[in-house]
């Protein structure tokens, strides 16, 4: 915020230090109003914004204490600033009591008055951007943004909106990459604690011997190293969330330590004696089969039924097809944005090649092949050419799949789709033989001559096809049988 947007509020009955202060603030490049009782300070408050106020202790309607009361009633953001020439610690306190920035005794060096309405000024400043970074990341984990529109996604998102307000603990369950993390941070920033801290700890990262003290912290002393005491995660968490990811992880011994907190919200750091109390709601994440190893003993039965009172399972990509146009889209639009680029889309060829592969990675490797096709093309349509040879190669398998060619209740277009085949199989030949249509019409078991043809009656340049950077690397040349001819 520039200075000359922040606008102070002087409120006194003398005439002169209105006058005074006025000069001092309107050099300083603030915008001035002034008010000679609390009826009028309110009343200017009511007509115009005002985002600091100065005002005397002793007033002839209503004093200091009761207008700033009144003010900040009025509009919470205001920053008061009290000023009286009865300059005693007990007011000093009354006022810090009230909601009071800060305190200036009459008769007031005029500096000081600068330095303490600069102060009041960054204050506000501060406030604000916080407030809008807070606004920014709550937008950022609203439930509309859990993208998705297949039915398994719209029972998470309906679970998540129904339990988001509670103060229960939450077991997330889910493959690696399916979005565990944002559903914990959407549980957060849509629950009433979501002004406080989200505290993110992922059990299988950090070392056995280390995970007690990351969690419950530890005192000075406690054990080599430790030259001073440190808060953990729990208490950073005091009053907020704490997600546990990988739960699975935890050892035994520890397992039993996390019981006492779900029972009790209380326990000691490594090495002290005090117990400390939290009030902290508790998300864990697996990616694990929990009762599995409950069966053979390698997690605790009864810290699981603790965990587990409200479950929510995430399904794997290759369980919502549907949702994986959207998700393109999504991240399309992303990275574009953030690597200044202008890819417009996929091909409907390599959509369709997108929507069967089978995503093993789920969400994140979808993501992370985008972002890199992005940083690659620069701009324009993906083409199936452009996808990883794990995705994009199926166009070369020697017979056709199920998952390549779906038959629908009105049969198909057999012509076309050969067609197309054909024309995959060419154009995987010419990137193996790097443009050389000699060889490419050797891979393909045809005669040069049949080949060209074929390039011209298709619209093909093999040219286009002369690999100097390819965007992803390529499998070595292999004969390619079955061709139609």
């Amino acid at each position: 915020m520039s200075m000359n947007t922040v606008n102070v509020l002087i409120v006194d009955d003398d005439a002169a230090v209105r006058a005074i202060l006025q000069e001092v603030l309107l050099h300083e490049g603030y915008g001035v109003s002034m008010a000679e009782d609390g009826h009028a300070a309110i009343q200017v408050a009511k007509e115009s914004v005002v985002h600091i106020v100065i005002t005397d202790l002793q007033l002839p309607d209503i004093d200091g204490l009761e207008i700033i009361d009144r003010l900040v009633k009025q509009d919470a953001k205001i920053i008061p600033i009290m000023m009286t020439g009865f300059g005693t610690i007990e007011t000093a306190v009354r006022a810090m009591k009230s909601g009071a920035f800060d305190f200036i005794t009459k008769p007031f060096d005029l500096e000081t008055v600068a330095v303490v309405v600069r102060k009041a000024a960054e204050f506000y400043r501060l406030r604000q951007e916080n407030h809008l970074l807070r606004k920014a990341v709550r937008d950022q984990y609203r439930l509309e943004q859990l993208v998705g529109v297949s039915e398994p996604m719209q029972q998470v998102l309906e679970f998540v909106q129904k339990v988001a307000d509670s103060d229960s603990t939450v077991m997330i369950q889910g493959e690696s990459g399916t979005g565990k993390e944002l559903v914990a941070r959407m549980l957060h920033f849509n629950s009433l604690r979501r002004d406080r801290p989200l505290v993110p700890v992922n059990c299988g990262a950090i070392p056995e011997n280390l995970l007690e003290s990351e969690l419950f912290g530890h005192e000075k002393g406690a054990f080599t190293g430790a030259t001073h005491s440190r808060m953990g995660r729990f208490e950073l968490a005091n009053g907020g969330t704490i997600f546990l990811d990988e739960i699975g992880e935890m050892s035994l011994p520890l397992q039993v330590k996390l019981l006492r907190v779900l029972q009790e919200r209380e326990f000691e750091r490594v090495g002290g004696n005090r117990t400390i109390h939290v009030d902290v709601r508790i998300i864990a994440a697996t990616n694990q089969d929990l009762e599995l190893q409950v069966e053979e003993r390698r997690f605790r039965k009864d810290l699981f039924y603790r965990l587990n009172v409200i479950p929510i399972v995430i399904p794997p990509l290759r369980e919502r097809r549907s949702d994986i146009p959207l998700l393109i889209e999504h991240f399309l639009t992303r990275f574009n944005q953030s690597k200044h680029t202008d890819v417009s889309g996929f091909s409907s060829d390599a959509l369709q090649f997108l929507i069967e592969y089978d995503w093993p990675g789920n969400i994140r490797e979808l993501e992370n092949m985008i972002e890199r096709l992005v940083v690659l093309k620069k701009q324009g349509t993906l083409a199936v050419e452009d996808l990883p040879p794990k995705i994009g190669r199926r166009s070369i398998a020697p017979e056709f799949k199920e998952q390549f060619i779906r038959f629908n209740d009105d049969g198909i277009n057999l012509s076309r789709e050969v067609e197309q085949y054909e024309k995959h199989l060419i154009m995987e030949a010419l990137r193996k033989a790097n443009g050389v249509t000699s060889r490419a019409a050797q891979l393909l078991h045809l005669n040069r001559t049949t080949l060209v043809e074929k390039l011209k009656r298709k619209g093909v340049d093999p040219r286009s096809h002369v690999e100097t950077l390819p965007l992803w690397p390529r499998i070595s040349s292999q004969k390619i049988d079955d061709l139609p001819t």
